[in-house]
């Protein structure tokens, strides 16, 4: 699926109790929605299946963070960020996202399952601030350039704070 979407800056939100959970193969082609993904994301599961999942990321989302994401799960980690989403109808949508591999019964690396639950007003009050660094890291940049230059801003951000990614995921977490 190759649609441009324009942001409206209507947010979506959702609710405590809603998960998302999509599937998808090694590609990062969808395999597996479920309706709340489908419903918040205002798209067809016709239109979703087979297309790459990045076709719900938002442009106020830094490189950075998909690289770490990338990075992290083609290595068998898993992953916990904090994601803006663009729905296909111009809606934006916050997120915890948790990303893991997916593996066969045989252990064979066969795709990547990811589970997303709302995040707090609080926790996205102290991500935008760092992600509008990354981007501003971002300038100018394109492809891979862009994202290394949105990592190593996040990383000094990071190094200043004394925190690995994880440690300061997990203190906004914990406070919202």
């Amino acid at each position: 699926m190759t649609l441009v979407v324009q942001p409206t800056g209507v947010e979506r939100m959702l609710s405590q109790e809603d998960i998302i959970v999509t599937k998808t193969d090694l590609r990062g082609h969808l395999t597996y929605t479920n309706d709340v993904f489908l419903k918040i994301s205002a798209v067809a599961e016709e239109q979703a299946l087979g297309s790459p999942h990045n076709f719900i990321r938002h442009p106020d989302m830094p490189a950075g963070i998909y690289k770490l994401l990338w990075d992290s799960i083609s290595t068998r980690q898993e992953l916990f960020a904090y994601v803006k989403n663009l729905a296909l109808d111009g809606a934006h949508y916050w997120v915890l996202a948790h990303a893991t591999p997916s593996y066969d019964k045989h252990g064979k690396h066969v795709g990547y399952h990811s589970m997303r639950r709302s995040a707090s007003r609080g926790a996205i009050a102290q991500i935008e601030p760092v992600y509008a660094q990354m981007r501003a890291a971002e300038t100018g940049l394109t492809g891979r350039a862009r994202a290394d230059a949105s990592f190593a801003c996040l990383r000094a951000l990071l190094a200043e704070r004394d925190l690995t990614y994880s440690q300061w995921i997990w203190r906004i977490v914990e406070d919202h």
